[in-house]
């Protein structure tokens, strides 16, 4: 009798004890969330309205979007270094995606150089989020974004891959996801992911065309199967979704010919499309300043001493000696480049950034923010301070301003 008492009373005090106190937490809970970092290149801010996006516009509609203006020139590898250095290119060094050092001489940067793309010598004047984040302890994993397959400053993130355009959207989804996979002490709690489909489907067909809706829908199911991923991980995560640009359509006829106006024999063109960056040749000084340093139509150029200061641009050593901008939807080439391509894309970007077609996306989403927030158009410098108080990180002084979005961030 007395044990059936004792029994009795001893499942009496179990069945309080899980009566008051609460379960263990579930895993997710117990790990602080992981941050990824998406940029969806060329995507820009008014797709999101086009209803080819569910997951992209369910994510912006229970968090936070707003429209970004890149900074200048509006091209991919300047504007993906300013987001996660918060420094503008004329401070970050990626002056553009083509360029030359004096202090490197005989290399021209382009995206298609691998050996100058993974020197560090082009990145180190800026530090970008993942180097602060493993000098402090949090490791990091960038799945293709520009920079990240350099040892900048001697860091490198704890997982990276070399860039590889023909790997399938949802192969780099799983890529980044078994990354989660890894034991606690390898885990990153920082990721990037990078989608180019948007950007070239622009380039080629233009903004407004079916085949830019496509890409931008094949886009939106990746980001679905990270979501996907990451409740089947049973994960929290902070997500922010970018663009590094925008896109303008660039109609066949609305062309202005550097060749009409000084012989391309006389300079040496680094870039020419939505802008034209150049510098003359010995010799050719005068030929070129004269040629070029007075109304022009469709097409404004500058000394690079002369840049206007609304775009934060002409100080550094990268910058060629002048600067010509096409006026929106223009383009800048040459008689014998337009016979060779008979058929010119159709979109393109580098325009002024305050240019309504260059903005870029910005959506944000995770228990570090707050729902239903549209924020007012701000620079892309202001991510990199938001990423660090979200990631926890110390920030490097930068031209970005928090307070700026500071409205996004949950109390």
């Amino acid at each position: 009798m007395l044990r059936r008492v004792l029994v009795a009373f001893s499942l009496a005090l179990a069945l309080a004890a899980c009566a008051t106190v609460p379960r263990s937490p579930p895993e997710k809970s117990a790990e602080a969330p992981v941050m990824v970092l998406i940029s969806i290149d060329g995507f820009r801010a008014d797709y999101l309205d086009r209803g080819v996006t569910p997951t992209l516009s369910a994510l912006a509609a229970r968090g936070v979007r707003g429209e970004m203006r890149p900074s200048f020139p509006s091209k991919t590898f300047p504007n993906h270094y300013a987001l996660v250095t918060g420094l503008r290119p004329d401070r970050n060094g990626i002056v553009d995606n083509n360029m030359v050092d004096p202090a490197i001489p005989g290399v021209v940067f382009a995206m298609a150089n691998k050996a100058a793309v993974v020197d560090a010598r082009w990145w180190n004047d800026a530090k970008p989020i993942w180097v602060s984040a493993e000098q402090q302890g949090v490791r990091t994993g960038t799945l293709f974004w520009p920079g990240s397959e350099a040892p900048i400053r001697g860091v490198r993130p704890t997982r990276y891959a070399a860039y590889d355009q023909e790997m399938p959207a949802g192969e780099r989804v799983d890529r980044a996801l078994a990354w989660l996979d890894l034991p606690a002490a390898e885990r990153p709690r920082f990721l990037t992911l990078y989608f180019d489909a948007v950007d070239t489907a622009g380039h080629h067909a233009g903004p407004d065309s079916p085949e830019v809706n496509a890409a931008a829908a094949d886009t939106d199911a990746a980001i679905a199967r990270l979501l996907a991923g990451l409740k089947a991980r049973n994960r929290n995560a902070n997500l922010v979704i970018v663009a590094d640009h925008g896109m303008a359509a660039t109609p066949a006829g609305q062309v202005v010919y550097a060749d009409d106006l000084v012989p391309m024999s006389a300079t040496r063109t680094l870039t020419m499309g939505a802008f034209w960056a150049l510098s003359p040749l010995p010799g050719h000084e005068a030929e070129v300043a004269k040629a070029l340093i007075r109304p022009l139509a469709h097409m404004q150029c500058w000394q690079k001493a002369q840049i206007p200061a609304r775009y934060h641009y002409g100080h550094h050593p990268r910058v060629p000696a002048y600067f010509c901008l096409a006026e929106t939807g223009w383009e800048i080439s040459t008689h014998a480049y337009r016979a060779r391509h008979p058929n010119p894309d159709k979109g393109d970007h580098g325009f002024d950034p305050y240019a309504p077609e260059m903005q870029a996306v910005f959506v944000a989403n995770g228990p570090a923010f707050r729902s239903g927030v549209r924020l007012a158009t701000f620079d892309n410098v202001d991510v990199y301070p938001l990423l660090a108080r979200v990631l926890g990180v110390r920030p490097d002084p930068g031209d970005g301003r928090l307070a700026d979005v500071a409205a996004a961030l949950a109390p």
